[in-house]
Parts: C-alpha cells; structure tokens; sequence
C-alpha cells in the first residue's frame, strides 16, 4: 500500500515536472519567437528610416546642387554684364562727352535736326532746342544771331542747368522733346558695340 503510494505520488511528480518542463519551453520558444519577431520589425523601421533619410538627403544634395548651378550662372552672367558695362562706359562715354562739349558738333549737329524738323513739317509752330547751361557763352550769342537763318523762322533757343551734354529739340509747344543727350549718344553707341565686346571677352 505504502509501495503503491509512492508509486503514485512518483508519477504524480514526474506528470506534473514533465508538464512544467513543456510549458517552460513552450513559454521559452514563444518569448524567442516573439524578440525575434521583435528584432526583425525593428531592424525593418531602421533599415526604413535609413532608406528615407538616405533619399531626403540624397534629394537635398540635388537641390542644393541646382541651386549652386543657377546661383553661379545668374552671378557669371552679372558679372560679365557689369564687366561689358565697364569696359564699353569707359571706352565710350569720355569721347561722346568730349564730342558733345565741341561747340562746332554741337552747332552742325542742332542745325541738322532742325532743318530735318522743317522739311517734315512746311508750316511748323516753331522749334524750341534746349542746351546745357555750359555752353551758353560758346552758343548763345551764335544761336541768337544765326538760328533763324540757318535753322529756319521759329526756333527757340533756351539753355538749361539740367543738362549735362547733348540738347534736346521739339515743338515749341512742348508737346514732345527728342533728346539728343551725351547719354542717349552713350546707349545708342553702347547697343552696337555690346555684341562685339561680349564676343571678344567671352568668346
């Protein structure tokens, strides 16, 4: 009897350790797939994250890139303009001034135009010319001597500190004025040699 109780309480024992051994490892083998399972999710995200940081990156390099390129050919291109500018304002402007300082150019130049004035318009109201103040003693007395007999009845000859070279002619009515200013010498000039300037720099 004490032989059978033993027995039974041996197997009782080694049902219930035998038991407990398989839901250990069950448990174990649950907890291993579950970290692995784990491991793997994580190492997914991070790849992920790696992935879209690698892009993010790899498209700000390329914008950057982009940037830089039409930043550098925006300033090139500046800076050949201003180097155009420089040389062309120094090549031209001191003779157009130094032209228009020339009261001999400045006479035939205003006696032209304004005979071309007249011929375009047989009866007009009268001419207004409007020249530096610089140069009224040079022109003055000639202008108010000769201007009707060279230049036609009608023509207005009056100075004005506003003008730096050049004059200006129109309609003594003001209407409209034409300008025949070192600048506007200066732009016209500029246009032509623009092109052969920058060709010669720059190829």
């Amino acid at each position: 009897m004490e032989n059978k109780l033993q027995e039974l309480t041996d197997k009782l024992y080694n049902e219930g350790l035998s038991k407990g051994k398989q839901e250990a490892e069950a448990l174990k083998a649950a907890a291993t797939a579950e970290s692995e399972k784990i491991i793997a999710d994580a190492r997914k995200e991070a790849e992920k994250i790696i992935a879209d940081a690698r892009k993010e990156a790899e498209d700000l390099r390329v914008r950057v890139e982009g940037d830089i390129r039409m930043a550098s050919s925006q300033t090139i291109s500046a800076l050949r303009q201003q180097i155009e500018n420089i040389i062309i304002t120094k090549a031209v402007s001191p003779d157009v001034k130094a032209a228009l300082a020339d009261p001999e150019l400045v006479k035939s130049l205003v006696t032209t135009v304004a005979k071309a004035f007249n011929a375009a318009d047989p009866a007009p109201a009268g001419l207004e010319v409007i020249l530096p103040s610089s140069m009224q003693k040079e022109l003055g007395a000639w202008f108010e001597k000769k201007a009707a007999a060279v230049m036609g009845e009608g023509v207005t000859v009056t100075f004005s500190r506003q003008m730096a070279g050049g004059f200006k002619i129109g309609p003594a009515d003001g209407s409209y004025r034409i300008s025949f200013a070192d600048g506007d010498f200066e732009n016209i000039l500029t246009q032509y040699l623009r092109p052969a300037t920058r060709k010669l720099l720059f190829g």
